[in-house]
């Protein structure tokens, strides 16, 4: 089963990809059955049948790491729109459309928010769903701490500050939070951790 989530007005679909894991998230409005997909990550045939599936309109990518975008190519070649912000724009073979902070994405009846959080990338993005307990962080937000910044363009101090202002700061404790990789996790077990976290410096 995908089914990872749903309420009287959505559903979200997980699956499990790649040679690293990567989460693919599949948002889908039930009222009129749009839907758009988080990360076109690797395995192109299936989520291309995904796609078709659950009525994929665009895809929405959380950054431009290698890991998370095998199946951009493919995705295009199918008539799918893929989004990614301005500053990760240059790490993809090709895209559609620039995905700007603080706006709304609407997908059928919903309304899904984009908050940028850079740290990761220069361009991270994470999203929410309007009127639903959940945000798809990618990889800036795991269980246990931050995701990685020690390779080119990755910085720990802007990391940190996405955790805090973006995350900590605006999302309630019982928030479920999807990544990129791994397992769900909440808002209220990661934020006590946030000092803890600093003074590891990873």
């Amino acid at each position: 089963m995908t089914l990872h989530w749903a309420d009287s007005r959505l559903e979200v679909h997980r699956y499990v990809v790649g040679p690293v894991d990567n989460n693919v998230f599949v948002i889908r409005c039930t009222e009129t059955g749009d839907a758009v997909l988080i990360d076109a990550a690797n395995e192109h045939e299936m989520l291309l049948e995904v796609c078709q599936t659950l009525g994929v309109r665009k895809v929405l990518e959380t950054h431009g790491h290698w890991d998370h975008i095998q199946a951009v190519p493919a995705i295009r070649d199918a008539g799918y729109e893929v989004g990614i912000t301005a500053a990760d724009a240059n790490m993809l073979p090709s895209y559609d459309f620039v995905i700007e902070d603080e706006s709304v994405i609407e997908v059928g009846q919903l309304r899904i928010h984009t908050h940028l959080t850079p740290g990761h990338t220069p361009g991270s993005m994470a999203y929410s769903i309007e009127g639903a307990p959940l945000v798809f962080s990618g990889d800036t937000l795991f269980p246990g701490g931050p995701g990685a910044t020690q390779f080119e363009e990755g910085d720990f101090a802007t990391i940190m500050e996405s955790l805090e202002n973006r995350f900590f700061r605006v999302f309630d404790a019982d928030t479920v939070v999807l990544p990129g990789h791994g397992l769900d996790t909440t808002i209220g077990k990661e934020s006590p951790h946030l000092d803890e976290w600093a003074a590891r410096g990873w």
